[in-house]
């Protein structure tokens, strides 16, 4: 098996955005028919933060050098547009004293080796990150992922594996539909 290797980047290259992004896509494209709620950036979204500083990337790469996932962290709160930056520095105000408030965008690792180390270094590199700041640290699973591929309990796996954490679910959002169906008449009329 090859190792895996994790750098963290602060900016991807532009020549090596469209190959990060076709990774990107094999692993959240599917989401797009999955999810309710929009899961996938679109490729400006995903250029502008594969280019911002802010956003941590951590890269792994396989024993080729090639990138088989990545993993985005951020304490630049306002660079990830669907979270409340003002909920993490009420509910945290010690952290946010600090600046050790971070938000993990997205993970993914190519569906070729999901099977494989790649998840795991990339989140021991980011918790390495995140015990040396004692920092506070939210992100967000999709109720499709967390069914069908349990990311939750992989997750907390690997957190309580690599450091003394509380792990607590912040909010939920629900989202509901309606099918109107018959020949137009409402009830009752």
């Amino acid at each position: 098996m090859n190792e895996i290797s994790v750098t963290v980047e602060t900016a991807i290259a532009d020549e090596r955005i469209e190959m990060f992004h076709r990774l990107y896509e094999e692993a959240f494209g599917p989401l797009r028919a999955k999810a309710i709620a929009r899961q996938v950036l679109h490729p400006a979204e995903f250029r502008a933060e594969m280019s911002d500083p802010r956003v941590q990337k951590h890269v792994a790469r396989d024993g080729s050098g090639e990138p088989i996932g990545v993993t985005t962290l951020t304490r630049h709160l306002e660079t990830v547009p669907w979270i409340s930056p003002d909920y993490f520095a009420v509910r945290y105000p010690e952290y946010a004293a600090r600046d050790a408030i971070y938000y993990a965008g997205f993970t993914l690792v190519t569906p070729t080796a999901r099977q494989g180390a790649a998840f795991h270094a990339m989140i021991t590199s980011v918790v390495q990150i995140l015990v040396a700041e004692r920092a506070a640290v939210g992100w967000d699973i999709c109720s499709y992922n967390n069914t069908r591929f349990s990311f939750a309990d992989s997750l907390r796996s690997v957190l309580d594996e690599q450091a003394n954490v509380e792990v607590a679910v912040e909010d939920s959002q629900i989202y509901y539909a309606a099918r109107f169906i018959g020949d137009g008449a409402t009830k009752g009329a």
